[in-house]
């Protein structure tokens, strides 16, 4: 079982891909950043994972894909991945603004990307793991009932 909260960025272009991991790379301390722009690629790693629990940075256009059928082809092993996930994007249009409030995506960011909006969004998705993390190491009785539901 891994002991970190991985970064997984998933942009169909190269130089966007690369910029944004960078980006992250810079600031984050909290597990390793991986970068994909071929979706079949990032879901096959997504699944051969052993820990279901990363923080998803991903373009909602994603060469004839987007990112809600990613995020759905790795749900059943990340529950949490809607909820952990940035979506970027070169128009935020209402149609993306709509599916990401149906799908609990809090995070939405236009292109070009302000460093300074996306490290508050992965810091923010980081701090609730962590902050559970916290609980749990204050409360044993609370890491017990939890070790239950993953056995």
């Amino acid at each position: 079982m891994t002991d970190t909260l991985d970064v997984i960025v998933l942009d169909d272009d190269a130089n966007v891909c690369d910029h944004v991991t960078n980006v992250i790379k810079d600031f984050y301390a909290w597990g390793q950043v991986y970068s994909f722009t071929d979706v079949d690629k990032a879901i096959g790693y997504c699944l051969s994972r052993e820990v279901g629990a990363a923080i998803f940075v991903v373009d909602v256009y994603l060469s004839g894909k987007n990112a809600f059928s990613f995020l759905d082809a790795i749900a059943d092993k990340y529950p949490m991945a809607f909820e952990d996930c940035i979506i970027i994007t070169g128009w935020a249009s209402e149609d993306v603004v709509n599916t990401c409030i149906a799908s609990d995506i809090n995070y939405l960011l236009e292109k070009p990307i302000r460093s300074y909006a996306l490290q508050l969004a992965v810091r923010a998705i980081g701090a609730k793991y962590m902050r559970f993390a916290k609980k749990l190491y204050m409360n044993p009785e609370l890491m017990k009932s939890v070790a239950k539901f993953s056995t």
